[in-house]
């Protein structure tokens, strides 16, 4: 089920644009750049950059590797649950002194993976502030969802304080009212059905940081708690055969976190970083399921815990060279108790009770430098140490190394091209959950073992990019990415004396291929003044042989393609700021060893308008969904493994979702 509301704020300020180039890497963007469209928040600047793809963070091992692209004030926040995204909406546009983008490497910048980077660059000595929102979105079939939202911050001689408060409901974008048919292989329908699904996810979340001098450097604490409750019902009242099929999940997730930065410098040429970060997780699913001549429930109780510790000595040795050393040590651990009854009859599951540890150690060094004026070379090794234990249902322990070479060449022939070349072992993130049984839909049948023998997913990537740069803030940008898979996790059979049962696990060597398009477009030489067009377009390639019929296929959950579209137009004349957005139609597939589900939604857009009366109030409308986007879900089932079984049947839900209407307002105070 796909969750999440879609909201999008901007604001004001204004100044003349001047672009800096301060090295052949580094383009700096003042507050000045951003003005004629109006942005409210630091998120806003950061998605108007040009050639710059905002990244949240990825699935990839260790608390270095999963950073996103942006810093602030060139250190990365000490949080994994308050995501980057929401801190970044929490500093105001006026509070940004510049952004600079680092493209390919700089000496002294911390590059966490990426090729490039953003950092945001407050303003010092800002006063106290306070800034209330709040929202309603009423749909076209009578729902309406609400949000409210408090953030502030404030300064007591050197120590800084901020806080927030975040309550909202929004609706599943993948619910909807439709047709739900059932047809054999030959095209016979042998079930049909008006289909209604609801979906309901509500957001409470308090956040609170300070940051102050301490022992000549700098200390950063923050702690967040967030609770999200979700409902979905789910009705197919059957017309031929006549009956009523229903589905109703609950579920309820909480999340506590602590993190700690801390930064001192090491003498002139060196500065040292330290994280700590403790998260607790833990959460309860409930789904039920009555049809005419089936009754089934499925329950979940889950417990985490993630620690972590990282310490990071950076040295410029030179002004042309600098190195980083670290270590960073992380212990994780779940426990999982599911319970699955068919009609009154409790059916076991693989690893449906299970408590899993994983101790991780990593090391890592990596060397910046700029080998001529126009030319970056950065290199790098981690080395990664670990081991995962499980007891319950599957008891048993593996330990793993992975060594991780990184080089990056950036070539600068003059202030707009740049060229980059990378080349990198990555290692991908386990997901705990893969490690029990869940259940995604009783309806469908979807109840899935669990397997904690997962082995993390490598790859070898080859990445090579170009960016130019024109019109003083248009930017175009490519890049081709070739990842060469291994142990890759997808789909695949578990064997047990119950049953079969469909679990991910790991399938083998595989490959993907990814082409990104980036193009941001002032328009006032198209006639279009203090316009911005933003595009980006992602086509990928991907194959590995399926472990069921031993052919080569796609790898599950792989989208072929995905696009979004974004336009800003400022209206200083009117206070005013319009625009859109528009997220393309995608596919994506799962193969199973016994069906293969395929989901398809089509295109979605939102026109807004925002208008400022005051430079402290603004007002934002939004209609949402503007065509009304729909959602099909296919499912071709077969009558037991895919390679030796015929199909049976296909199943077929087409739901169209609801517009909606979003009105904020936003006051700020001081």
């Amino acid at each position: 089920m796909i969750r999440g509301t879609f909201l999008f704020v901007l604001g004001a300020c204004a100044a003349p644009v001047i672009v800096q180039a301060a090295t052949a890497a580094t383009t700096s963007y003042p507050a000045s750049f951003f003005a004629a469209e109006q942005p409210a928040t630091a998120l806003d600047m950061i998605r108007l950059v040009p050639g710059f793809a905002f990244d949240g963070g990825g699935q990839v091992r260790g608390f270095g590797g999963a950073a996103g692209n942006v810093l602030i004030d060139g250190a990365r926040p000490a949080s994994k649950d308050d995501g980057l995204d929401e801190i970044l909406k929490r500093i105001p546009a006026g509070s940004v002194l510049r952004i600079d983008v680092i493209r390919g490497g700089a000496p002294g910048v911390d590059m966490q993976g990426k090729t490039v980077l953003a950092n945001v660059i407050r303003l010092t000595g800002q006063g106290a502030k306070l800034t209330v929102s709040a929202s309603l979105t009423p749909r076209d079939d009578g729902r309406i969802a609400e949000g409210f939202r408090l953030e502030g911050s404030a300064n007591t001689g050197k120590t800084t304080w901020e806080g927030s408060l975040l309550i909202g409901r929004g609706f599943d974008d993948g619910s909807g009212v439709g047709r739900r048919t059932m047809s054999t292989a030959a095209g016979t329908v042998t079930m049909r059905a008006n289909e209604s699904a609801l979906g309901v996810g509500e957001n409470y979340k308090a956040t609170g940081a300070m940051e102050t001098p301490v022992l000549g450097g700098k200390l950063r604490l923050n702690a967040s708690i967030f609770l999200n409750p979700y409902r979905y019902k789910q009705a197919d009242a059957l017309i031929d055969p006549a009956g009523l099929d229903l589905e109703t999940d609950h579920s309820n997730q909480a999340t506590t976190e602590i993190g700690l930065r801390y930064d001192h410098p090491l003498g002139s040429k060196a500065q040292v970083e330290s994280f700590f970060l403790q998260q607790f997780g833990q959460s309860r699913y409930k789904a039920q399921y009555a049809a005419p001549d089936d009754v089934e429930l499925f329950r979940l109780a889950k417990q985490t815990s993630e620690t972590i510790i990282r310490t990071t000595v950076n040295v410029q040795t030179l002004p042309s060279l600098s190195f980083q050393v670290g270590a960073e040590g992380d212990f994780n651990w779940l426990l999982d108790h599911t319970r699955y009854v068919v009609n009154d009859v409790n059916t076991s599951l693989p690893a449906a009770n299970v408590r899993v540890t994983e101790l991780r150690g990593e090391t890592f060094a990596t060397a910046t430098w700029k080998a001529a004026k126009t030319v970056t070379i950065e290199a790098g090794l981690r080395v990664e140490a670990s081991r995962i234990a499980s007891t319950g249902d599957v008891a048993g322990g593996r330990a793993f190394f992975f060594p991780k070479p990184r080089l990056s060449v950036t070539w600068s022939p003059d202030e707009a091209d740049q060229f980059r070349v990378r080349v990198e072992r990555e290692v991908g993130q386990l997901d705990f959950d893969d490690f029990a049984a869940g259940a995604a839909s009783l309806t469908n049948g979807a109840v899935h073992a669990g397997n904690p023998a997962l082995t993390p997913q490598q790859a070898w990537v080859y990445e090579i990019a170009y960016d130019r740069r024109f019109w003083g803030g248009g930017e175009i940008s490519a890049s081709v990415k070739h990842y060469q898979l291994s142990d890759i996790i997808d789909r695949a059979p578990i064997f047990d004396p119950s049953g079969t049962y469909d679990a991910p696990g790991n399938i083998g060597g595989g490959t993907k291929d990814e082409a990104i398009v980036l193009l941001t477009l002032p328009t006032d030489r198209l006639g279009l003044k203090n316009g911005a067009l933003t595009v980006r377009e992602t086509f990928r390639e991907s194959r590995v042989m399926d472990p069921t019929t031993g052919t080569a296929r796609s790898i599950s959950g792989v989208h072929p393609q995905g696009g979004e579209v974004h336009f800003t137009q400022g209206l200083p004349q009117w206070k005013a700021t319009w625009g859109f957005d528009i997220f393309n139609q995608f596919r994506e597939t799962y193969y199973r060893f016994n069906e293969v589900d395929t989901d398809k939604l089509k295109t979605y857009a939102v026109l807004f308008v925002e208008y400022r009366p005051k430079p402290d109030l603004m007002l934002r409308f939004e209609v949402q969904n503007l065509g009304g986007r729909s959602f099909r879900h296919v499912r071709e089932v077969y009558s037991g493994p895919r390679e030796t079984s015929p199909l049976d049947h296909i199943d077929v839900r087409d739901l169209h979702g609801s517009r909606g209407f979003y009105l904020r307002i936003r006051k700020t105070f001081g």
